[in-house]
């Protein structure tokens, strides 16, 4: 009788194991799911900057700097292999175009140019899709941090082999890019 409750509190307790053990794995696949999310969300913008870039240029030759850190922190963003590298690589591209949005201001011809606009709206809605995917991304960061941070998934989240991630944070950039690209006529 006593050999079957030992048994019985050590299937109980591999049971327990590995449902906090499951319960991880889901919570990092979310965690990685939304970044795939931003991703695409990234894609979209890094198609579109060249694009955005080359309209300018037309009319902005000496901006050249400008232009030149844009093109620069795209390159770096698209390279950028582990989520950590983007994350740092896209607040730098994100500082480059919020730049790009303040020299804007001094050319009134550019600001009425029909292509620029459509550029400036679809980059807006890029950003806002990316801010929305961003908060997914953090929550879910949040959720799995919490999650192999407390009691008792803590004791196992070490040996096999969790981590604490780190959230999509934006820096000192964070002020100017909480909100939405502005388009002003």
């Amino acid at each position: 009788m006593g050999i079957l409750v030992f048994l019985g509190i050590v299937v109980l307790l591999v049971f327990w194991v590995i449902g906090i053990y499951n319960r991880m794995v889901r919570l990092r696949n979310k965690r990685q799911n939304a970044f795939a999310d931003i991703d695409v969300q990234l894609k979209q913008r890094h198609d579109l900057v060249p694009q955005l870039v080359e309209v300018v240029k037309g009319y902005a030759t000496h901006e050249r700097e400008l232009l030149t850190r844009i093109t620069e922190a795209r390159t770096a963003a698209m390279g950028a292999s582990s989520i950590d590298e983007k994350i740092a690589a896209e607040g730098k591209l994100s500082a480059a175009l919020q730049g790009l949005k303040v020299q804007v201001e001094a050319y009134p011809d550019l600001k009425a140019n029909q292509n620029f606009l459509q550029l400036q709206e679809e980059l807006s809605d890029i950003e806002n899709k990316l801010a929305a995917a961003r908060r997914f991304f953090n929550g879910a960061t949040t959720e799995y941090n919490n999650s192999i941070e407390t009691f008792p998934a803590n004791m196992l989240a070490g040996p096999f082999g969790f981590k604490r991630e780190t959230l999509f944070d934006l820096g000192e950039t964070r002020a100017n890019l909480e909100e939405p690209p502005k388009i002003s006529f």
